[in-house]
């Protein structure tokens, strides 16, 4: 599991370790030119840094290897001192960090510069990721962030994470953010003004404002009664038997269709609060009457000009 911004301290990574001792000193009293005075006459040995091995350890003189990987630094200080009790006169440990090898976060896509990001006992948060690798490239609006964490992988809208702070989550070692240049789009069909893709942005967009975007419904073809959305949907949230299809459980996308009725006032106010999704398909069927105007069209195309072809020859 990938380590919380705590300062956990992993293997590879590069310390310094200082060691404080009261008078008098028994241990690293000696050689004034490795050590300093501070307070009065107690004495202060920083050891070299040191990069953690494979097996974990650093090694700290006169207490041997001790266990670095998997405490913080202040743990680590505990563990130093209870080994040097009785060895030291009260002995006093500061560890630092020189070097974070692992814990750091990798931002890659559609930023300016392609980064690893040390984490550090603040919680660095996405917004704090795209900072350290320049910021993205293009309009925010059209910019998707993917925080790929362990085997999952999580997407929301860059401008959705500068709106709403509770988007902005502090990162984890281990963690890749990518941005992507991914603008939102849906596909028109049938009975609108538009029967084109339309593309929206990143803070998505109703049904009703979809609609407009689309050219609205056509007076003398479009069935009020008549507007589906066609969507692929998660299988937890289009349920079980979506479709009908009692297979539902075996697939993780369920194609699902949501149909809303204009002519009842209420669907209005429910076309404004159902979000519309990338790649989602939206249809507005025929009116009957239309149906039935194409095929009188279609009657008059075929049959009227055989019946002016034959009064040419009475």
């Amino acid at each position: 599991m990938a380590q919380r911004c705590d300062g956990t301290l992993g293997v590879g990574d590069t310390v310094a370790v200082s060691i404080w001792e009261a008078p008098p000193a028994t241990l690293f009293g000696g050689g004034e030119s490795e050590a300093s005075v501070a307070p009065a006459s107690s004495r202060m040995v920083t050891l070299p840094d040191q990069v953690i091995d494979s097996g974990g350890e650093i090694g700290v003189p006169f207490a041997g290897k001790i266990q670095a990987a998997g405490l913080t630094p202040v743990r680590l200080e505990s563990a130093i001192v209870k080994r040097l009790a009785g060895k030291a006169n009260q002995p006093q440990v500061m560890v630092r960090t020189v070097r974070n090898a692992t814990a750091d976060v990798t931002v890659v896509g559609d930023v300016n510069n392609n980064t690893r990001m040390p984490l550090t006992p603040k919680c660095e948060r996405l917004l704090d990721a795209l900072a350290a690798s320049g910021g993205v490239r293009q309009a925010i609006d059209k910019v998707t962030l993917q925080v790929t964490r362990g085997t999952g992988v999580y997407s929301m809208p860059l401008d959705s994470v500068i709106r709403d702070p509770r988007q902005n989550i502090p990162l984890r070692a281990g963690d890749v953010v990518t941005a992507l240049y991914q603008p939102l789009s849906f596909l028109a069909f049938g009975a609108t003004g538009k029967n084109e893709e339309i593309g929206f942005e990143g803070k998505g967009i109703s049904l009703a404002q979809a609609l407009a975007r689309a050219g609205g419904l056509l007076d003398n073809r479009a069935d009020a009664n008549g507007v589906f959305v066609f969507r692929l949907e998660d299988r937890p949230m289009a349920g079980d038997h979506a479709m009908g299809r009692a297979d539902a459980s075996s697939i993780e996308r369920v194609p699902v269709v949501y149909r809303l009725d204009l002519k009842d006032p209420s669907g209005m106010f429910l076309a404004q609060q159902f979000e519309m999704q990338d790649k989602d398909a939206l249809y507005v069927s025929n009116a009957p009457v239309a149906d039935i105007q194409k095929l009188a069209n279609l009657f008059y195309t075929v049959v009227f000009p055989a019946v002016s072809i034959g009064t040419q020859f009475k």
